[in-house]
C-alpha cells in the first residue's frame, strides 16, 4: 500500500534529520531524483525543518530581528512544501493518465498529495509525541496525558491512509478523478499583495 510505503519514507527523513537535530545541518536524499520516494523524502524534510522553526520562533526571548529572519525562512519553507505537494500530484497524474474514467466517477475534496502532506504531518506528530510519552523528567499526569494523544495519533493515522489507500485505489479503477488546482497563493506575488506592489 502507498500510505504505507510513504510513511516509511517519512519516518526515515525524521530519524535523519534528529540524528543532529539542527536546522542549520545540510540535506542529502538519499534516493534517486526519478524515484517517487525522492520527492517524499524531500516532502517530509521540509516538513521537518518547518517544525523545529516554529518551536524556535515561539521562544519569548528570541531577539526580533532573528524571528524576523525566521519568518521569512518559514515563509520560503512554505512555499517550497506546496511545490512539492503538486510535484507529488504530478506524479499521480502521470501515474494514471490512462486510466478510463467511468461517467459516473466522482471527484475527491482534496487530491493524493494533499492527503499525502498530513500523512507527512501526522509522522511529525507521532515521533514527538513519543518522545514526550517517553521522558523521564516529566511528571506522571504529563505521561498519562502524552501517551493518550499518542494513541489518538496512531488512530489517526491508521484511519488516513486507509483513506489514501481506497482514494488510489478509486482513482486507479476509474471511480474517482483527479483534478489539479495550482495552488494560487496571492501574497508572494508582487502583482496581487498590495503592500508589495506599493514598493515598486
Amino acid at each position: 500500500m502507498f500510505s504505507k510505503f510513504a510513511f516509511t519514507i517519512f519516518e526515515e527523513s525524521i530519524q535523519k534529520y534528529h540524528i543532529k537535530d539542527d536546522v542549520h545541518q545540510s540535506f542529502e536524499n538519499p534516493y534517486p531524483k526519478d524515484d517517487i520516494a525522492h520527492l517524499l523524502y524531500r516532502k517530509n524534510w521540509i516538513d521537518t525543518v518547518q517544525w523545529h522553526y516554529e518551536d524556535i520562533i515561539r521562544d519569548p526571548a528570541i531577539v526580533p530581528s532573528d524571528a524576523l529572519v525566521l519568518k521569512r525562512k518559514i515563509d520560503a519553507s512554505n512555499q517550497d512544501r506546496t511545490d512539492l505537494v503538486e510535484y507529488i500530484d504530478s506524479y499521480f497524474l502521470e501515474k494514471y493518465n490512462a486510466v478510463e474514467v467511468k461517467d459516473d466517477a466522482t471527484i475527491n475534496t482534496e487530491s493524493p498529495a494533499w492527503a499525502i502532506d498530513r500523512l507527512s504531518i501526522l509522522a511529525l506528530k507521532i515521533y514527538h509525541m513519543q518522545e514526550e510519552a517517553s521522558r523521564t523528567d516529566a511528571s506522571a499526569e504529563h505521561i498519562k496525558k502524552c501517551t493518550q494523544k499518542l494513541n489518538v495519533l496512531l488512530e489517526q493515522r491508521k484511519d488516513l491512509s486507509t483513506a489514501i489507500d481506497q482514494l488510489l485505489a478509486d482513482i486507479e479503477s476509474g471511480d474517482k478523478y483527479m483534478k489539479v488546482y495550482k495552488q494560487m497563493k496571492m501574497y508572494n506575488d508582487d502583482e496581487m499583495n498590495p503592500v508589495l506592489r506599493g514598493q515598486k
